[in-house]
């Protein structure tokens, strides 16, 4: 029954958390300092081929200096900056920061017993940091970061081994910062697997992931994994908030002909929701048996125990996290249709929408139709973790940013979320992607920007690394005073 005592009026509330987001390997560099070890982001090249690159049946997981550049090893020397950064953070006025614990710098090779103490005061240090200004600490446990042990030796997250170190890396984690840290996701993108399993599972083709069924078993090992990461939290703390975090990206059928409907919400079903589906209602849904079937994948062949199916409905996340940078087109009647080349997932171009200039096509209304459909599905709070714009920044003659391109992004995209509040959507918060510059995890370049705030460093690892406001900063931050009402 509907609430009408629960009314209220529109606009977003006043304990809504504004902030950003980065990933510890995007950032952090000191890849191999106090005691850390290599994860696969430090085994990636740096240029646009490195996904093709890493798709090759002769890739395989290793530290390789002379063959390829590694812009994660340096990132934008947060671990080195991070004070000065934060500081930044506060200035534009931030409630809250998502960051990622690299996985690497507390368990170096990913299954020791125990820690790596001096990696842990490090995110004692960065924490306490934040605290220091208010933010509050928005962590994500593991984010594109695996140790690159576990991708060598045991084959990624295909293996259930892989389980056990999780939940290990998990407690550590939540025992020593659950005290001073409310807000938690367990995976990032975990359903980006679907398209790219290099970065969220550490498959490549040379550890199995042409196998469909290496994906899926991978996915089944994430949730387990999760779930216990919820165990332990709530344990710890039956308020903490532990959510999943998912890649959504609204998708539209080309035109009306029934078989491209009816592809496109198959298409929703796989990639949109059925990693959440798990997740949130704590049981897989009844598409499974069909995505199975379309991909070839044997249930006999899959390690799935009554015990896990009991972990996953019994301990849920408390909330959606997600990424939204784009929508894409289904269309399966048309096989000449311009395909959306910039689009990491796929998909046709869509002639009513602008791109990016990575060729991302930019559809805020997107995000308030996105919104509404994970509201409507799961009635759970929705946390936008992800969104921005990709650009090539021009430091001017005054040394300036003027980046009103990059305010226009946001502004309409800010324009959708308010949209979806009024549409009765329960938004806990908005954390731009990559509020400062860092290294692209799509094409490990620093190029491609998406910052507040300009780091000078190219693609080449040249410059001075000195931090520069950029005009969206202060823009943002005039949207943080006013809750989000002068854009």
């Amino acid at each position: 029954m509907f609430d009408f005592e629960s009314l209220t009026t529109a606009g977003f509330s006043k304990d809504f958390l504004w902030g950003g987001a980065t990933a510890a390997n995007q950032l952090e560099g000191a890849w191999n300092q106090a005691g850390k070890g290599p994860s696969i982001a430090d085994a990636l090249p740096g240029g646009k081929q490195r996904f093709a690159i890493a798709s090759q049946a002769d890739f395989a997981w290793q530290i390789d200096e002379n063959k390829y550049r590694y812009p994660n090893h340096r990132g934008i020397e947060h671990y080195q900056h991070y004070k000065e950064d934060i500081k930044l953070f506060a200035e534009m006025g931030f409630k809250c920061y998502r960051f990622s614990i690299a996985w690497s710098r507390i368990f170096p090779q990913g299954d020791e017993t125990e820690p790596n103490e001096a990696g842990l005061e490090f995110y004692d240090h960065l924490i306490d940091e934040c605290l220091k200004y208010q933010i509050k600490p928005v962590i994500t446990i593991s984010h594109y970061e695996l140790p690159l042990n576990l991708a060598k030796k045991y084959g990624g997250w295909k293996n259930r081994q892989l389980i056990k170190f999780y939940e290990r890396f998990a407690q550590v984690v939540l025992e020593r910062y659950y005290q001073k840290v409310h807000y938690w996701m367990t995976f990032n993108e975990i359903n980006s697997a679907f398209h790219f399993p290099v970065m969220g599972q550490g498959l490549v083709p040379s550890n199995g992931a042409q196998d469909f069924t290496n994906i899926v078993q991978a996915w089944h090992n994430q949730f387990v994994a999760s779930a216990l990461a919820v165990k332990i939290g709530h344990q710890l703390d039956p308020d903490l908030q532990i959510g999943c975090m998912i890649l959504y990206a609204t998708s539209y059928a080309y035109d009306a002909d029934p078989k491209n409907q009816l592809a496109n919400l198959q298409q929703m079903q796989d990639f949109n929701f059925f990693c959440a589906d798990v997740q949130v209602r704590g049981e897989y849904p009844a598409s499974t048996s069909r995505m199975l079937r379309d991909h070839q994948v044997d249930p006999q062949k899959l390690e799935i125990t009554a015990e896990d199916l009991q972990l996953l409905k019994k301990y849920p996340v408390d909330y959606i996290g997600f990424s939204y940078y784009m929508s894409t087109v289904t269309d399966i009647t048309h096989q000449d249709a311009a395909k959306s080349a910039g689009n990491l997932i796929g998909g046709v171009s869509n002639p009513f929408l602008q791109t990016s200039d990575w060729g991302w096509q930019i559809d805020p209304t997107g995000l308030r139709i996105a919104l509404n459909q994970l509201y409507d599905r799961y009635q759970k709070p929705l946390f936008v973790v992800e969104n921005g714009l990709g650009a090539v920044d021009q430091l001017t003659a005054d040394g300036q940013i003027h980046d009103d391109y990059r305010i226009d992004y946001l502004r309409q995209h800010i324009q959708a979320m308010a949209g979806a509040v009024d549409d009765g959507v329960d938004l806990l918060g908005y954390t731009p992607w990559g509020c400062i510059d860092l290294v692209s995890a799509s094409t490990g370049q620093m190029s491609k920007r998406y910052g507040f705030i300009y780091v000078d460093l190219d693609d080449q690892g040249n410059g001075s690394l000195k931090r520069i406001p950029k005009d969206s900063f202060y823009w943002y931050q005039k949207v943080i005073q006013s809750n989000g009402s002068k854009l």
